[in-house]
């Protein structure tokens, strides 16, 4: 079992920034890749990115390219998203996520962070 725990969200304005941060605990030597998803009200929950936990290799969608950036400390067990030129839209729950696999079948959630950005 991998156990993931969220932070860093809060209430930013519009073209501000914020970092999340992703605790992993329990089995995380099983881990292969973590990763960021999001939802906001009354939408499915997005892919945001993803990070390899060997290598680092990352993977952003086209919505957050150029202003997020996913990052790991392997000696921390953590991933952080830093998001820059936040927007209203960027409202939403964020979500950590692992996978020990390598389909990125994303087995391991955390409990969500809540982040607001006002206009």
């Amino acid at each position: 079992q991998v156990q993931l725990m969220e932070s860093g969200g809060g209430l930013v304005q519009a073209g501000g920034s914020l970092r999340l941060s992703c605790a992993a605990s329990g089995r995380t030597f099983s881990v292969y890749a973590m990763a960021w998803f999001r939802q906001a009200p009354g939408k499915e929950r997005e892919f945001v990115a993803r990070i390899r936990w060997s290598g680092g290799s990352t993977y952003y969608a086209d919505s957050v390219m150029g202003r997020f950036t996913i990052s790991r400390d392997n000696a921390k067990n953590t991933v952080y998203l830093q998001m820059n030129s936040l927007k209203p839209e960027d409202t939403a729950v964020y979500y950590c996520a692992a996978t020990t696999g390598q389909r990125y079948e994303w087995r391991y959630w955390g409990q969500g962070t809540q982040v607001t950005v006002s206009s």
